[in-house]
């Protein structure tokens, strides 16, 4: 087969026989040789935004740097600020990749990446589907994903998914209906493999256990399934393996840095040393000893576009006690869990629903710092946001027009403004909760 996938990425700009290549010879290095790159890309990185990028200068306060653990340790809402300020000499919008984040914990901004950097992402990502023969030009995808509503953007997603050789079911309505067309199309489609966030798959799953199908005896194509972006607890685990008949494989990643962690076929959560340097700290930005929890720290080591130096992510890790700098092995990650939501339809809908609704009020302004979303009732919902000017009812009638796209109508929504948001005790900020 013609291998679309790499041809698409290529006409876009990112260079990936370049980034593939890269990529083949640092893993390819010994433990020692593993520890020069690391030390190595450490001070590049650094050095190229103490003298190119007057953001991370000003954040930093200084113009070289002799020490890591004094560098400052980065959150989002450091990065609140006009994506146009925090770039680098000779980056722009046109010349980088853009993106949002999803704002799964609470603090959505836009971020960049120069296209070099966006190319090994992808590298990276090729190289560990890989592990379990899937290929991106060859093998099709089952992807569990949220889609945008309106006609433009629909459609160029979809055919994003044609040239990425996958096929979509929108999470946005996971109703026994819904779920019975798409166990359909299971048993009329050559899938090789299943991708998507966690609680939608585990919807299916749950829905294939009540009709007493094993996904493989209908679709005995498939290899494997991969989930992304929420937690993955131990019960779903098993249940998803039983459900579908294939291994689980469970993936850790930001859209602003990489993949950061994907479970090797050993049943390991190996962490990717390649492009990224993984930090575990305490309240006081100091190393905790494997074994320990502490906060994730990360550091994109090819990124030049945008600082992502000593980045905290917002989760919490802990680093197994047999980790190497060059095979570094998550443990446990802990936080990160999103709810469903039911609605008085009796539709289902994924937390992470909220961030295709709550994108309609992130602005590049950075005025809505965070957000959180409450269900109080099967109609009702409350979102609390910090924000420097209170939303106006154009952006109010904007949000409540999308949330009817996406959920449904006749839902009530209260706006509530705060100077700060509640936080759990790790600090983590929850974007969904239910109090049903």
């Amino acid at each position: 087969m013609f291998p679309l996938f790499d041809l698409t990425l290529q006409l876009n700009g990112f260079q990936m026989k370049e980034a593939k290549a890269e990529l083949r010879k640092i893993v390819a290095f010994s433990e020692k040789e593993h520890e020069v790159f690391i030390e190595n890309k450490k001070v590049e990185i650094v050095d190229f935004h103490l003298q190119n990028n007057p953001f991370y200068k000003d954040l930093v306060g200084i113009t070289t740097f002799t020490n890591w653990e004094e560098l400052p340790v980065l959150n989002k809402q450091n990065l609140q600020k006009p994506l146009q300020e925090r770039l680098s000499k000779g980056y722009s919008i046109k010349n980088s990749y853009v993106n949002k984040t999803s704002g799964s914990s609470g603090t959505p901004f836009i971020f960049a990446k120069d296209k070099y950097c966006h190319a090994l992402t992808w590298a990276s990502n090729i190289y560990r589907f890989g592990w379990y023969g899937i290929d991106f030009n060859t093998s099709y995808q089952a992807r569990f994903y949220g889609i945008p509503m309106d006609f433009i953007g629909n459609k160029k997603e979809r055919f994003k998914d044609f040239l990425s050789h996958r096929f979509r079911f929108s999470i946005f309505d996971l109703s026994d209906a819904v779920l019975e067309k798409i166990l359909k199309k299971f048993q009329n489609t050559k899938f090789d493999y299943i991708n998507g966030y966690t609680s939608s798959i585990v919807l299916f799953a749950k829905f294939l256990q009540k009709k007493d199908i094993i996904l493989i005896t209908i679709c005995p194509s498939l290899k494997v399934c991969m989930v992304t972006s929420e937690m993955l607890f131990e019960d779903d685990k098993l249940l998803l393996e039983k459900q579908f008949g294939i291994p689980v494989v469970n993936e850790y990643g930001a859209s602003e840095l990489d993949l950061i962690a994907f479970q090797n076929t050993e049943g390991e959560w190996q962490v990717n040393s390649e492009t990224l340097f993984v930090e575990i700290l305490d309240e006081n930005n100091k190393a905790v000893p494997n074994g320990t929890s502490g906060r994730i720290v990360i550091t994109s080591l090819f990124n030049k576009a945008h600082p992502f130096i000593r980045y905290d992510i917002g989760d919490i890790g802990i680093l197994d006690e047999k980790s190497t700098l060059q095979k570094p092995i998550l443990k446990k990650l802990i936080g990160r869990t999103n709810d469903v939501a039911v609605l008085p339809s009796g539709k289902k809908s994924p937390g992470l629903t909220f961030y295709y609704v709550t994108k309609s009020i992130i602005e590049d302004d950075g005025n809505v710092k965070e957000f959180v979303i409450k269900q109080t009732k099967i109609d009702s919902f409350e979102i609390e946001y910090v924000s420097e000017v209170e939303l106006n009812l154009e952006q109010i009638k904007k949000i409540k027009k999308a949330i009817e796209l996406y959920l449904e109508p006749d839902l009530n929504f209260i706006f509530i403004r705060k100077d700060s948001l509640e936080r759990s005790n790790r600090g983590k900020l929850k974007q969904f909760k239910s109090m049903l």
